[in-house]
């Protein structure tokens, strides 16, 4: 195996072509205090059972309560829900201040206004590098029909689409 030859920054760079969904991740503490992150590492692993994964950064002050939590809740966030995505974004900050939320069944703060939200269990985790890959079996999942994602890109948001709206053949050709 050889050395990178290339920089942690080219490195980032690189990773910011691959245009993402935005995530919010949340959960309660050991106290049962509501935490939350925003996250664009999420990516679906199977159907049956159905399964989806995420990471989270070791130096997260969150990081615990994920990796020692038993549930969690990924929202995937609106086009109307940047705010939501910077605020949970920032450190020292009360991300859940003026925050719409209610309780899952477990207690998970699920947030209002998502494009979809699937309540997971903590079926396993991986550490890698500097991450922990959580991967969580859903046991509860819902969506806003013809809600459109947040999307990230190349260290931006998008909030509109650069061509304007698609056509109505464009918008999910795969699914009828």
């Amino acid at each position: 195996m050889r050395p990178p030859d290339f920089s942690a920054l080219q490195f980032r760079d690189a990773l910011g072509m691959f245009a993402t969904g935005v995530t919010i991740v949340t959960a309660l503490d050991a106290a049962g205090t509501p935490v939350g992150l925003t996250a664009s590492s999420f990516n679906s692993v199977a159907l049956t059972p159905p399964l989806v994964l995420w990471s989270v950064a070791h130096h997260t002050t969150t990081h615990a309560a994920f990796a020692r939590g038993t549930r969690y809740a990924i929202h995937i966030l609106a086009v109307e829900q940047r705010e939501l995505a910077e605020r949970f974004a920032t450190r020292g900050v009360d991300r859940f201040a003026g925050v719409a939320w209610e309780p899952s069944a477990d207690g998970v703060p699920i947030l209002q206004g998502a494009a979809a939200v699937f309540e997971c269990f903590n079926r396993s985790q991986y550490d890698e590098g500097d991450h922990t890959i959580l991967v969580g079996q859903v046991e509860r999942c819902r969506h806003l029909a013809g809600a459109s994602p947040l999307l990230y890109h190349g260290g931006m948001f998008y909030t509109e689409h650069p061509l304007g709206s698609l056509a109505a053949t464009a918008e999910r050709p795969l699914h009828k």
